[in-house]
Formats: structure tokens, sequence, C-alpha cells
């Protein structure tokens, strides 16, 4: 359904085309003209306004951020940096951009690829962009706009607080333009925007530039999910659905009747959870067949498995399914030649390059991310030139790849957490969805739920019918976050800042909402207080003692036979001590005492739950700043910062070293370099120590016993970094502050192995790992090796390059780009 047009956009559209000519260029340069909002959006920009564009996946947030490249190109210096979350959204905008202004114009940052740093357009990741803020970077002047893609990743609980880093800490002059899914309170992130950028217009559409048809494939049919338009707007629920689901006993929702509980821990308890045994359903390669006959081809399969993606494909290409062309099949092993010309031939076998190549050449692959990047990469290629045609994935697909497709198969409304099956969310549901109709090429897009005994229609429906969910922040400051920020602002100023989060802005509303309702609960406590009052004493007082001696009679009910007699005499005791008193007391003689007392109670209850709201009031005002502030005091406690004589916190040399470490294990890395823990480490020993740090192991992952950890200094460094490691939890706990998870040294010895010269195949069988998920580890070991070769001290920084240039070969120093 189309949202009216917020003020921002009215604004927008009420400009003449005489105050817009930048606008009316980059118009006349596109094959399509803009939507409405995107119009609203680039208005905005050339008025001098940052933006946030919530927008459903598909719907051309991006061209905006391509209006803000476009207007800084039209000046002589001015620069734009272009930050997403993931590094294949950067690589893939660094191909569009090179394409469009030429290689001499655009560079790539990611943490393991520089190219072309001092372009006016660079793509990078965000915490790029973070790290160049607190270092100062050169590369910040002339710097116009930063687009920041896919920013509701600011909820991500591990990488989130970088986004409201930079967000804080950018130089005012620079316009910001975020770029984020349809959120359900985008105008709460964008107050705060405007509370810490100035001149930040919302513009929200939760129009679908190509429709979204439901279905759900029952047996072998084809049904809509809503009766008539198949859309879920005012449709209701199809009948026969219904009527289907009744036959079959479904757990029928709330509106109706019957539903299957559902706990938190998603034991028994999905309202999509088959409860009978399910009626034949249609086999992959069958429903490749009844789409492809329907014309809804090319799908993205959603399967929440990496095995059940791979298991997918051999399963449609043992039943003979065959999508594509000679001629088509041609330009595939072209393709791939050229892409992976640089794989090694012995690798190849490994890699399962053969099996991989024939799922292609018959129009079929599966894209996790346990496959090899380059082969990642290949696929999205091919699927977006329409040579495959299918492609089962997981959920990570939907996250900002461009790849969409005509359809999108659900399988199940289900997935693993890491703890339990549980029901995917609307949100998910969404971003899953969102993938379904190509703008420009398909009049709408088709969405498929596999019909599965037990399941609920209006259940389906409720979760289809709703397009947003909240954004919530998950910023939290960090020990490098601290020194950083005191090193450049000061300790003063640097709490302002921290202030000035999403996290902090979230909690002071929830904060103005609870101070509102103490306030209406004080006027109500007063009008009780009149209630109960007694003309002949204080019945607050009087009410105080009843209470007491209730409680006291309560707290020995049940008890009489593990008290010991001095404790049952001295209850007795007391018990006898507040009668006296309460008859003593004036009101007790008082003909409408029950009455006063009914008022009391209610009184107390009311006291009792405002006295709660006060204190959720206090632990909330200046949460964040409280956690800095303890932060600040095991860095001081530690000597990473010091007092100078007016008291101005600054820097020591290991508040330096602990400047240039980023990530989960900040302190505990500079604790190591600072202690000597690494000093006697070889470089494929550093390698191994560094993926240990770096490295989360599976849920059923065990660590490995000693004999299978490296030999040599290894074992003697590992047991200093763990001793370091524990002093630190106990300081942290001292100190209420969340410690880090124990030190995983299931990747050390296939890391030792790589950097000693192993071959692939015996890493890969030591490691027991996918080719995809050892490279994703060994580029995070990359990563601290990298900040490891930029500390002072020279040891382990000449160790630390020894180890990269061991460690980059093969499979791991692949690049697309590059």
């Amino acid at each position: 359904m189309t949202q009216a047009l917020s003020p921002a956009e009215r604004y927008a559209l009420s400009r003449t085309r005489a105050t817009n000519p930048v606008v009316d260029d980059f118009r006349q340069g596109l094959k399509f003209d803009l939507d409405p909002f995107q119009i609203a959006a680039c208005q905005l920009l050339e008025a001098g306004n940052s933006v946030l564009v919530a927008a459903p996946t598909g719907a051309g947030k991006t061209i905006v951020a391509e209006f803000a490249v476009f207007m800084a190109m039209q000046s002589t210096s001015s620069k734009v940096f272009y930050t997403a979350p993931i590094k294949a959204l950067s690589n893939q905008k660094f191909q569009e951009f090179v394409a469009e202004y030429g290689a001499a114009q655009v560079g790539l940052l990611t943490g393991d690829t520089n190219i072309n740093p001092t372009a006016r357009i660079v793509v990078m990741t965000t915490e790029v962009l973070r790290n160049m803020l607190y270092a100062g970077s050169d590369l910040l002047a002339n710097l116009a706009f930063v687009v920041m893609d896919e920013v509701h990743y600011l909820a991500d609980r591990f990488r989130g607080a970088v986004w409201e880093e930079v967000i804080i800490h950018l130089p005012t002059s620079v316009r910001l333009v975020s770029l984020s899914a349809t959120v359900s309170n985008a105008e709460e992130f964008g107050d705060w925007l405007q509370a810490v950028r100035g001149d930040t217009e919302v513009i929200v559409s939760e129009e679908r530039p190509v429709p979204l048809d439901q279905h759900m494939l029952v047996r072998h049919k084809l049904l809509d999910l809503f009766d008539g338009t198949g859309q879920a707007t005012t449709s209701r629920v199809n009948p026969e659905l219904m009527r289907i689901a009744r036959s079959t006993g479904a757990p029928q929702s709330r509106n109706g009747n019957r539903s299957g509980g559902n706990d938190r821990r998603g034991r028994n308890s999905s309202k999509y959870r088959p409860n009978h045994t399910q009626a034949p359903r249609m086999d992959r390669a069958e429903l490749t067949d009844l789409l492809d006959e329907h014309n809804l081809l090319p799908a993205i399969f959603f399967i929440f498995s990496r095995v059940g993606c791979d298991q997918a494909v051999k399963q449609v290409l043992r039943a003979g399914v065959r999508l594509t062309t000679t001629e088509e099949r041609e330009e595939i092993r072209r393709i791939v030649d050229e892409r992976c010309r640089t794989l090694l031939d012995e690798d190849l076998a490994v890699l399962g390059y053969w099996e991989w190549l024939e799922g292609l050449e018959r129009g079929v692959a599966a894209h996790h991310a346990g496959l090899l990047p380059a082969f990642k990469e290949v696929v999205e290629e091919l699927f977006q030139k329409k040579l495959v045609r299918v492609v089962f994935a997981t959920e990570t697909l939907a996250l900002g790849i461009n790849m969409p497709a005509r359809t999108v198969v659900l399988e199940s409304l289900e997935k693993f957490n890491g703890e339990a099956r549980v029901p995917i969310t609307p949100g998910e549901y969404t971003q899953l969805t969102g993938r379904a109709g190509r703008r420009g090429i398909d009049v709408e897009g088709h969405s498929v739920i596999q019909w599965r005994d037990g399941i609920d229609p209006q259940a389906v429906a409720s979760l289809a019918s709703r397009r947003s969910y909240p954004l919530n922040s998950s910023f939290r400051p960090t020990y490098n976050m601290a020194v950083n920020l005191i090193d450049q602002f000061g300790r003063a100023r640097t709490r302002d800042s921290l202030e000035l989060s999403f996290a902090q802005f979230q909690a002071d509303r929830a904060v103005v909402d609870l101070a509102r309702k103490v306030r209406s609960q004080e006027e109500t406590l007063e009008g009780y207080q009149k209630a109960m009052s007694c003309h002949l004493g204080d019945f607050s007082e009087y009410a105080a003692l009843r209470r007491e001696l209730s409680d006291v009679e309560r707290s020995g009910a049940g008890r009489a036979d593990t008290q010991t007699r001095a404790e049952r005499d001295s209850r007795q005791k007391k018990i006898t001590d507040l009668r006296r008193r309460m008859k003593a007391h004036p009101v007790h003689v008082c003909p409408e005492r029950e009455h006063h007392a009914r008022w009391a109670e209610r009184w107390f209850r009311l006291r009792r739950e405002t006295d709660q709201l006060v204190q959720q009031i206090n632990t909330r005002t200046g949460a964040i700043a409280k956690v800095f502030d303890r932060i600040t005091e095991v860095l001081m406690q530690l000597d990473y910062l010091k007092a100078d004589p007016a008291g101005e916190l600054t820097l020591t040399d290991s508040g330096k070293t602990l400047k240039r470490i980023y990530g989960e294990r900040d302190l505990l890395v500079a604790e190591c370099i600072r202690h000597g823990a690494w000093a006697n480490l070889d470089p494929a020993g550093l390698a191994a120590m560094a993926c240990s740090l770096v490295y989360e192991p599976r849920r059923d992952e065990n660590d490995l016993p000693e004999r299978f950890l490296p030999r040599g200094a290894f074992r003697g460094a590992l047991e200093a970094t763990q001793k370091i490691w524990e002093d630190l939890q106990q300081l942290e706990t001292r100190h209420r502050l969340p410690g880090s998870s124990p030190i995983s040294v299931g990747l050390a010895k296939p890391m030792n192995e790589w950097a000693r010269g192993a071959s692939l195949d015996t890493v890969l069988y030591d490691a027991d790992l996918a080719a995809g998920d050892f490279v994703r580890w060994t580029k995070q070991t990359i990563d601290l090796l990298d900040q490891l070769q930029n500390q002072y001290d020279p040891k382990v920084a000449t160790t630390a390059r020894l180890a990269l240039d061991l460690v980059k070969r093969g499979i791991v120093a692949y690049s697309s780009v590059a």
C-alpha cells in the first residue's frame, strides 16, 4: 500500500524545475524516470539537507545514493564515501561506479583490499570509515557526502555500534545519505539524525515498485494466499486455503480457534510446524519444472541450511533438470574460466569445482557463506545475466546483494537460530520476499510458500501483511572507542558525545514516557492519601504497622519445622509488639478503619510500582555514559589512561597501542602486547594465535586437546594469553562490565599449518570447514595481523608482517576486484 507523501516529500515536489537544475540533469541521464520518493530525496539533497530514505527492498533507494555521487562529481574537488555493511556489496558498488565514472575516479577500501584510496568516489566498509575518523585521516579532506547503505544494520548486536560512531563523529559539514529497509520507527530514527546531524529529512515509501503476488503451493497446485489479487492489502485469506487447513487439522490463530503454543525457546511452538503426517509434497525438481511452465523463473529458493542448499542442487541435477541452451552453456563456461583462472589446479577438486560447474551449466547453483567467495561472485554474476535460473540460498542472500528474481520460494517459515527452531519474523519475511520482482523486467513478483499439514494460513497472512520492524540501537562503548575519543576530544566532550548515541536517544524517549507515568501515578497517590486520611491520626503510620505485621506472619508460615526455638520466640515477640502498637494507635478505634485500610492498601501497591518506575528512570538516564565511566576506570587501573595535573585524562604509551586495535578483544590484544605474551611466537604461531582470538566455534564444538595444538612457543603463549583473559574477566566483573567469551583454539592448528605451506586439502580436512568458512576466518585473522603490524612493539610488528605474507596465498589471496 502506498503511503501518503510525507511533509518532506511534499516540500521537495513543490520546488519548481528552475530550483533543481542538478536533479534535472541527473534525470536526463537515466533510462527511466524517478519515482516520487526518489525525486523528493534528490531535491532535498540538492537543497542542502541530509536524508534518511526508508523503502522496501528493490524499491530503488540506491538511486538517491547515486545522485549524491553525481552531485559530488559536478564540482572540481568534492568527494563522496559510499559505505556498505558487507564486502560483497562494497565490491558490487565499486564495479558499478567504475563502469560509470572510470577506474581513475573510484577507490575501494575493505580492510583486505586497498584500491585507489585517494579517489573522489571511495567505496568502503563502515569499519574503515570509523577508523579513518578516529585517526583523523587526510582522506577526509573535501568530503561532501557519506552514503550509509543498509543503515538498519545499526541494530546488529556485533557490528551495529560502528554505524552510530560514524554518524556521531562525521564532520557536520558532511551530508549523510542513509538508506534503510522499511522500519516501523523511521521517524524516530530520523529525529535522532536531526538531533545529531541537523537538517535531516525523512522519506518513507512503502510501495513496492513491482507488486508482489503471494501464493501457497498445496501438493501440486499453486493457490493465491489472499482472496482476489493475491496481494497483502485489505484482501482476506483465500477461503480454499482455510478449507484445506480445517480438513488437515491446522492449529488456527487467535481470531479463530485452536492455535499451537509458542514458548520462547521454540519448543513445540510454531504455528507453522506440522502436527500431522504431511501430505505428499512436490519435490524441488518438480517445483522447478512447474515454475518454468508458469514462466516464474528465475527463482530463489530460500533454505535455512547450507547443507540443505547443497543437497537441493544435487537433487535437481540427479532429476535431470536442465534450464540452459547450448549457447548459454558456452557463455557460462567462458565467464567461469575468466573469473576462476587464478585458482590453482590442485585446489579445484578440493573445492568441488567440477560439480559446481556442472550445476552452473545446467542453470542451477547454491549460494551461502560456506562457498568460496569467488564461487559466490560467479553465481551472482550469472544470475544477474539470467544464465543461472534457480538458486538455492540461505537468508544471507537477502542482505543487500543485487540478485532480484521473478519468484522467491520459502520451503519453511522456520529457521534454526543457533539454539532452537523459531518462526521467521515479519522483517525477515519482508527481506526474503523483497527479492521477488525485477524492476524494468517483471510486471509483478511472486512468492511461493510450500504447504505443510498443520500450517495456519491466517498466521501466514499476518506474517505477510506486516512489512516493517523496529530499528533498535545496539550501541555500547568499547575500550578502543574510549581511548580514541578521549585522545581526540577529552573525557568531558567524549562523555557528551556518547550521550548523543541512538541508544541513549531511545532510552531517553522511554524515560519521557516513564516520567509521564510517574507524574500521573503521583497524582493518583495523592488522591489515595486523602481517601485513607483519618481524623483520629496518621493512618499511613497505622497501615505501615498492619503491613509489617502481615509480612512477619507470612514469613513464618510453613517454616515452623525448620525454625529454631530462638527464631520462633523472636518472631512471636515481634508479632506481639506490633499488635500492641496497633491497638495503642489512635486510629485503631476509628469506625471507618477498614474503609481507610482498603485505600491504604491501594496506596502501598501503587507506591511500590511507582518506586520501581523511578528506579528504571535512574537506571536508563545516562546509561551509556555510566558504562563509559566504568570503562575509563578499568583503563586507568591498567595504566592505559592517566590524569594530568588539571585532572584531564590522557593516553599512556599503552593507550596509544590500544588506539590501533579494533574488535571484540581489543583490550585483551593490547594486554598481551604489553606483557610480551607473544614475543617468542614465530609468524605461523602468531597467525594461529590471531585466529584463536577472532574464531567463534560452532555450538557443538569442543576445544582441542593439547596434543592437537601447534607445538613450540605457541602453547606457552596460549597459556599466558588465557591467564591475561582470566584476569580481565575478574576486573570487568568488579566494574560491572560484560566480559568476552573464552578463547577458542579450534582453528589454531589448521591456521598454523596453512601459514607453514600445507595444502588446502589438508587444512580443510583438519579444520572440518567449508572453503568459504575457512577463507572468512582467515580474512578476519588477516585483519588482526594487519593491526598488529602497525603496533609500536617492533618484534610483534615484524612477526605480524611475516605472518601476513604466509597466510595471504592460494584461495585466501584471490580477489575478484584485484
